[in-house]
């Protein structure tokens, strides 16, 4: 199983000073990826644990590409309804471009429905967004100047570059029409489900691929650790890696500064990913 961190773009601890110093912990302590989260317009009766502050991810990311040299870079998950999708494709494309292919994107639907609102998104057609999106990236990554015509978006041929390799994609979600979305255009899936739940969820997933002829998923969670009792903590991973886990992104929690976020990452790797 390889190994992932999720680092606060939130709250106090999205200073560019502690930002860029979880960063370089995280590159030098050895985890696969670093992972942001996506949230653009919070409304104040869902501030607790952000104050509503929050770092646009994709423009993070940016910044962290150029303080890092190996680690990868993702999103857990982006919201895609939330961006019109070339543009989307434009800044993913430079993103990866930049980084030196070190890109990772998830991607999701949403559920925040006083986000949707302030951001003129009709929540309704979160789906069928996230589906087109999803399509107008492939195509985009694949042609450098096709025209698309789809149900909700379309647009003339033009020259998209640069066009670098296509990230990553691991489709977020854990219902059915997330399942198809990440057997149609996934290179893994990010379902948020408690580990008791994951393995019957994953066989789903691997049955569908097989009859759609796709090759292995990334099965891809995201969990927190007490830490203070690591045989629960492997345990816990066991049985994600025992249900079909190959990746897993360590949620640090609420830490302080990059001192205690330092502290957690050295006690997870000594005591829960050993």
């Amino acid at each position: 199983m390889k190994f992932g961190v999720a680092i606060r773009n939130m709250g106090p601890q999205s200073s560019r000073a502690t930002v860029e110093a979880c960063a370089r912990i995280a590159e030098r302590a050895g985890f696969d990826g670093i992972f942001l989260s996506d949230h653009l317009a919070v409304p104040p009766a869902e501030t607790e644990g952000s104050g509503g502050r929050y770092l646009d991810a994709l423009v993070t990311l940016g910044f962290l590409a150029g303080v890092t040299d190996r680690i990868r870079l993702g999103v857990s998950v982006l919201v895609l309804p939330y961006r019109p999708a070339v543009l989307i494709a434009k800044q993913i494309a430079t993103i990866q471009e930049l980084s030196g292919e070190r890109m990772i994107l998830g991607a999701g639907v949403g559920w925040m429905k006083g986000e949707f609102e302030a951001l003129g998104v009709d929540i309704r057609k979160r789906g069928a967004l996230t589906t087109e999106t999803l399509r107008v990236i492939h195509h985009l990554f694949e042609t450098d100047a096709a025209p698309y015509s789809g149900r909700l978006i379309s647009f003339p041929p033009f020259v998209f570059l640069p066009r670098p390799a296509r990230p990553p994609i691991w489709v977020g979600g854990s219902g059915p029409n997330a399942i198809e979305r990440a057997v149609e255009f996934g290179d893994g899936w990010h379902p948020m489900l408690p580990s008791a739940e994951l393995k019957i969820a994953v066989e789903t997933l691997h049955r569908k691929a097989r009859a759609a002829k796709r090759g292995p998923l990334e099965i891809v969670v995201r969990r927190g650790f007490k830490l203070a009792d690591p045989a629960a903590d492997r345990d816990r991973l066991r049985v994600d890696e025992e249900a079909g886990a190959t990746y897993c992104i360590f949620d640090a929690g609420r830490y302080a500064d990059q001192d205690e976020f330092a502290k957690r990452v050295e006690t997870f790797f000594a005591r829960v990913a050993s």
